[in-house]
């Protein structure tokens, strides 16, 4: 045992020494440093959001309603438009039926129906779609081009300035023009509650926006 520290200046090592081969240098690579992420969620469906409301003229391009309109149109709900400090133009809130009925004129009171739709490249839209007075050419027309934007792009332009009443209703010259919407899976419910989310949505007589809109002092 005396005599391994010489061996071991040496160099000698003794025959039941444990030998350390150094292991070769690991070649860098980037590969560890890649992002695992997006692969992970890449069939993942990004949950739709608020989304702006209007009808399908207003979106002023081709447009596709969703074909099941069972799940994706709505039935007719009631609205009403509000004026809001600041804002320019009134903003549309939901608004309970019956208080609708009770504390507004009818003239103040909006109901239509709301429907799951896309303008090309998957910009979705809440549209709103005519269930009243279906007697004038202008719902008409209207509704008309919704119903025929269940299979087709269509694009509904008003004939005003023709001097005529009514939409015109022009479908995509290639029915190829745009790929067809990858619509999402969230149910219409859940679309339309996020949309009208929080103040959105008149469930009490005590809502600011009613408060508003039949002139009552707003209380803290």
């Amino acid at each position: 045992m005396a005599d391994e520290p010489k061996k071991a200046k040496l160099g000698l090592v003794p025959d039941d020494a444990e030998v350390s081969i150094p292991k070769p240098e690991e070649k860098f690579s980037l590969d560890r440093f890649k992002s695992k992420r997006g692969a992970t969620l890449a069939n993942v469906e990004t949950l739709l959001t608020a989304l702006p409301h209007y009808s399908i003229s207003q979106a002023k391009d081709f447009v596709r309603l969703h074909p099941d309109e069972e799940k994706y149109w709505s039935d007719e709900l009631c609205f009403v438009n509000v004026p809001i400090k600041g804002q320019t133009r009134d903003t549309l809130h939901l608004i309970d039926e019956e208080l609708a009925v009770r504390l507004l004129p009818s003239a103040r009171v909006l109901r239509f129906r709301l429907a799951l739709a896309s303008k090309p490249h998957d910009v979705f839209f809440l549209c709103e779609v005519p269930s009243q007075n279906l007697d004038n050419i202008w719902n008409t027309t209207n509704l008309q081009a919704c119903e025929q934007a269940k299979a087709s792009w269509i694009q509904a332009t008003s004939r005003r300035e023709e001097g005529v009443e009514g939409y015109k209703i022009d479908l995509s010259h290639d029915s190829d023009a745009f790929p067809t919407p990858k619509w999402p899976t969230q149910s219409l419910n859940e679309i339309i509650t996020r949309t009208f989310a929080g103040d959105l949505t008149i469930m009490t007589e005590k809502h600011p926006g009613l408060l508003r809109l039949i002139g009552a002092k707003l209380t803290p």
